[in-house]
């Protein structure tokens, strides 16, 4: 996370306050001119000049045509030193709220992208998945015992997709259209809820009785 960054006259201003109240600079006593201290600070006169003037602002040089900085309140200088310091803090934070709040807007999208994403997979797993296989035993008067496939046109009158017929002991897989369903039969088929009523009602209806 980048810091905040403080212009450099105002870093300057804030060392030279410090020195102020340090008693390195005395007070009414004159500050170096303008062109030793940009030689000090390695920066120009017009930044000196800004940050004394700053300095002048809040009463801890006095600042006089001709005659250079001088100052005149340590006490003043250190209050601006509290001051800055209070000031940079709420900058400080405040960057960093702003910081968190990009943060929270990149994570909340990359949920939202996540979410649909999963949105998608499930979707498309639903849609691709394989049909379950569902068993159903042909009873006595059922009107399918003795008919082959083809002549009950089972998946035309279901929906559903016989695979196996379980006959006692023995499994007959992928029975063809005239493979004959017997009485006791065990019908191993695929399709979805509707073709699964549907074959419960079509296996498990009783014989029409003739007069």
């Amino acid at each position: 996370m980048p810091d905040v960054v403080t212009p450099v006259y105002l870093q300057i201003a804030v060392d030279i306050a410090s020195r102020i109240a340090r008693g390195e600079f005395k007070e009414n006593t004159k500050i170096y001119g303008r062109s030793v201290m940009s030689s000090e600070y390695g920066v120009s006169p017009e930044t000196i000049r800004r940050s004394l003037n700053l300095l002048a602002d809040m009463k801890v040089v006095e600042i006089k045509q001709s005659s250079g900085a001088t100052v005149i309140s340590r006490k003043n200088a250190q209050e601006y030193i509290n001051r800055f310091k209070g000031h940079a803090n709420t900058q400080s934070l405040h960057a960093k709220l702003k910081n968190l709040v990009k943060e929270q807007n990149q994570i909340s999208k990359k949920i939202i992208n996540i979410s649909n994403m999963i949105t998608r997979s499930s979707v498309k797993w639903s849609n691709s998945a394989p049909l379950k296989h569902f068993e159903i035993e042909v009873p006595l008067e059922s009107p399918v015992a003795g008919k082959s496939i083809s002549e009950l046109n089972f998946w035309h009158a279901t929906g559903a997709t016989i695979v196996a017929i379980k006959r006692k002991d023995q499994i007959i897989l992928s029975p063809g259209p005239y493979a004959i369903i017997e009485y006791e039969d065990t019908i191993i088929f695929i399709g979805d809820q509707s073709a699964v009523d549907a074959v419960n009602s079509f296996v498990l209806s009783r014989k029409e009785s003739s007069d």
